[in-house]
């Protein structure tokens, strides 16, 4: 299949896009002026883009799939023990049946790609984008996260990279330090764990040295492991965004840091 390119939008802007890794946060994220102020002023500092491609630590299967991709797409409340509002939350994008196409024609036939048509948007996408783009008026498809092997993720996001020139904006989305089940206290300000702390700083100096061997050697190499990360799913979306920027060596622009219930919010802007 012939991966065509989507048509220019009145109001994209002209250059490329960049790829995003980003903490998400739980629903009350929403309702933290300090990290909302931050994802909003993230989100100011880009371009606009056409379409928004996302892969979250929330949706992992193989083989690839793609969520619904019709006008306003239902959302997954896929958390548990907070408040009722949340769960009434709508977050009604445009269609972006013309980005699944895309998609879906730029993989190897080889890896077979699903299209999901009642899976809707986790919270790994409509948190953070709910404060990023707030009226809802870009087209949002979701990819399944199929593996958390490095080397293959860096190789699908290097699959994604040529959407970028055409105003869609990748993110990769999770949480840098996530070990829910080890923390002791459930305040959004406080304390972060001496093993989220050690993974941390691990990472944040191995992004700004462009050192993705050091980073996708995690298991072994990285401090506080595994208690940062008894499960990887919040960790390797970083290398899908990675693998989508023009040079994955290259130092990313980390634009938020710090702690939110003790773990690491650290974001990265890849041009």
């Amino acid at each position: 299949m012939t991966a065509t390119p989507l048509s220019a939008a009145p109001d994209a802007t002209a250059g490329r896009m960049p790829a995003l890794y980003i903490g998400h946060g739980a629903p009350p994220l929403l309702d933290d002026p300090v990290w909302s102020g931050q994802l909003r002023a993230l989100a100011a500092s880009l371009p606009r883009p056409k379409a928004i491609l996302v892969v979250s630590a929330h949706w992992e299967s193989a083989p690839l799939m793609l969520s619904a991709s019709g006008p306003g797409t239902d959302l997954v409340y896929d958390f548990g023990g907070f408040a009722e509002r949340y769960y009434r939350m709508t977050y009604r994008t445009p269609d972006a049946s013309a980005l699944a196409d895309r998609v879906a024609a730029m993989m190897p036939s080889a890896e077979p790609v699903h299209h999901h048509p009642t899976r809707g948007l986790d919270h790994g996408a409509w948190v953070p984008l709910t404060i990023m783009y707030p009226e809802a008026d870009i087209p949002v498809l979701q990819m399944s996260l199929p593996t958390h092997d490095p080397d293959r993720l860096l190789a699908l996001g290097a699959r994604l990279r040529e959407l970028r020139d055409e105003g869609v904006l990748v993110m990769g989305s999770g949480f840098l330090t996530h070990g829910l089940p080890f923390l002791r206290e459930f305040r959004i300000d406080a304390a972060a764990p001496g093993w989220s702390q050690d993974f941390d700083h691990w990472a944040a100096e191995a992004l700004t040295r462009g050192d993705v061997a050091e980073l996708a050697s995690y298991r072994s190499r990285a401090p506080g492991m595994p208690y940062a990360h008894p499960t990887v799913e919040h960790y390797t979306p970083l290398f899908v965004a990675l693998g989508a920027a023009t040079d994955p060596a290259a130092p990313g622009d980390q634009v938020i840091d710090g702690y939110w219930m003790g773990l690491s919010k650290r974001s990265v802007v890849l041009a």
